[in-house]
């Protein structure tokens, strides 16, 4: 197949200010420290994953030398107090979020497995010395965790799961499969979820334990550059401290879930203002009869629009990030925010691609990387289905979901 299509734009030259054009002066919605943050992570997500994000992307590599350097950047378990943690507010969690998904959405969702997931169910619902033993090694990135709920049966229904812990003597005996489980095959510990007697609980589990394997899961035509992974539990013996002692029930995995749902409202959107951006760039300097594309009405109307919506979106989000720091906030607040961030991320994306052309389907340019990263988003921590039943219930007061 040939197609006339001139060489990639180069963008490698744009200023950090420049990353995202602030055409309502949304700045000045944020304190010093919380700017700082932001320009922080920006500054490393330009520097260190995005010249190196197509490659990665392309050969399917989880740059595992990173997360100590997002370590020392205090981005795991940013949002948790003590143990080594940042003790940053949601807010600050957000940006950081939106800035890492712009690179890309598997790097962020690094950090989200790691921090809303994995240390955020040791931190809510774990001991004392679960919380020693781990925590400080995570939000350091010397140690990495991952969130074993989903099976290979029970997705969006994770109260039909399989996975069963039995007693026997004081330990306990895990038994099950685990699916679409980030970081498993890497990870020095898990938080295995499993039915017992007395129902649902939470496992701290090393992942050398006799019987613990972690396969990943290829070949992806999405989050390439990230790691899931199919969990095999055969009879994984684990002493009576192994259970995470605060959670009983569907409640403790879910006020994880609810974490990591409130950064991806901010990580989508950090996803569609780099298309976008890609796309604004791209139009001003490829000529279609001898005219820049920017210069047609049909393409400012897409970038007019696409742009209405990233404001929209990033003042959702903003505004959720508020409610969460002052405590306020509710778990179909979360649903409003990843159910519409996400299905705008994955159009302006798409609609991004549009403009670039047949150089849209190349790795040069990151509309059509983001895109399909982002439906992978779009599909975790709540499908756009489940999300819209949790708001129709609290709209109507009547479940739908059997």
């Amino acid at each position: 197949m040939t197609t006339a299509v001139e060489p990639p734009i180069s963008t490698s030259g744009t200023e950090i200010s420049d990353l995202a054009r602030d055409y309502l002066n949304l700045d000045s919605l944020f304190t010093a420290d919380e700017l700082a943050l932001r320009d922080l992570v920006r500054e490393f997500v330009q520097r260190r994953i995005v010249p190196n994000i197509a490659r990665w992307y392309e050969d399917a590599v989880f740059p595992r030398e990173i997360t100590t350097e997002m370590g020392d950047l205090g981005l795991l378990g940013m949002h948790l107090k003590g143990y080594g943690c940042a003790g940053r507010s949601a807010v600050e969690y957000g940006l950081a979020a939106m800035e890492l998904e712009a690179g890309d959405s598997g790097l962020r969702t690094f950090v989200s497995v790691q921090g809303s997931l994995a240390m955020s169910a040791i931190h809510k619902h774990g001991s004392e010395e679960q919380k020693q033993q781990w925590l400080p090694g995570m939000a350091a990135g010397q140690q990495i965790g991952c969130f074993g709920l989903t099976e290979p049966t029970a997705g969006s229904d994770p109260g039909g799961m399989k996975t069963y812990a039995r007693k026997d003597g004081s330990d306990w005996v895990l038994t099950g499969a685990k699916r679409w489980i980030g970081l498993a095959s890497i990870a020095s510990v898990a938080v295995i979820w499993a039915q017992t007697d007395g129902g649902i609980r939470g496992f701290v589990v090393p992942t050398d334990t006799p019987g613990f394997t972690a396969t990943a899961i290829e070949p992806k035509l999405s989050m390439r550059a990230s790691i899931q992974c199919d969990i095999t539990l055969e009879d994984v013996r684990l002493p009576a401290d192994a259970v995470l002692p605060n959670a009983v029930g569907l409640k403790g995995p879910f006020a994880c879930l609810n974490e990591a749902r409130y950064g991806i409202i901010w990580g989508a959107m950090g996803a569609a203002r780099d298309a976008w951006q890609a796309a604004v760039d791209y139009s001003k300097e490829r000529l279609q009869f001898d005219k820049p594309l920017a210069g047609y009405q049909l393409t400012q109307e897409k970038l007019v629009n696409m742009a209405l919506e990233i404001n929209k979106g990033f003042l959702l989000a903003l505004h959720l990030g508020r409610l969460k720091d002052a405590g306020q906030l509710q778990p179909h607040q979360i649903s409003v925010g990843k159910l519409n961030n996400c299905r705008e991320a994955i159009e302006i994306a798409r609609e991004c691609r549009s403009i670039l052309g047949g150089n849209g389907i190349t790795l040069d340019y990151s509309p059509l990387r983001h895109a399909n990263n982002l439906e992978s988003v779009r599909t975790y921590e709540g499908t756009d289905e489940v999300h819209t039943l949790i708001l129709g219930q609290k709209i109507t007061g009547l479940p739908a979901f059997r």
